[in-house]
């Protein structure tokens, strides 16, 4: 089923929009909830809460770069121009997949998640863990960090749909 491109836009942003929500949200709710020196067992030790501010990027990439102002062309400036062209790619390019499209919203909400509380705390509000005693392990991550690896997953799905579809 076709729909129309004003419909189209509207599905897109509300993706957007609740990427964001539920980064937005969770965070608040760890900011008032946990305790810095807090450690919340979810599921055992294998999924647990501990909140932590990362003032970098992923994993804290960046974190002690001493530069205000490189710093904030690579956590601030860089973002919003890559957040801003990928956005514009879903808008103009209507022969996307729905995996393509899904995912590029995920990337892009869990961008702008992150993007905010850089810009409005100052750091990122970090505050799960899974470790599953040695055969998978993270670095303490939020939503926002999910929704970019959801969609990662989903570009890549697309990618692999749309391969398997040549070959046929």
């Amino acid at each position: 089923m076709k729909i129309s491109n004003t419909l189209r836009i509207v599905l897109i942003f509300g993706l957007i929009l609740m990427n964001i929500g539920c980064d937005q949200v969770s965070k608040s709710v760890a900011r008032t909830h946990i305790d810095s020196t807090e450690k919340i067992s979810v599921i055992g030790n294998y999924i647990v809460l501990v909140k932590t501010e990362n003032k970098g990027a992923f994993l804290g990439f960046l974190s002690t770069m001493q530069n205000p102002i490189l710093k904030s062309i690579f956590l601030i400036i860089l973002p919003v121009v890559v957040l801003f062209l990928i956005l514009r790619t879903i808008i103009i390019n209507t022969d996307l997949d729905n995996y393509m499209i899904f995912g590029l919203c995920c990337i892009i909400g869990g961008g702008i998640g992150n993007l905010y509380d850089r810009i409005v705390y100052r750091s990122v509000t970090d505050f799960m863990h899974i470790d599953l005693g040695g055969i998978f392990k993270t670095g303490i991550f939020n939503m926002a960090d999910v929704s970019v690896m959801l969609g990662t997953g989903l570009i890549l799905l697309s990618f692999i749909k749309r391969k398997e579809v040549s070959l046929s």
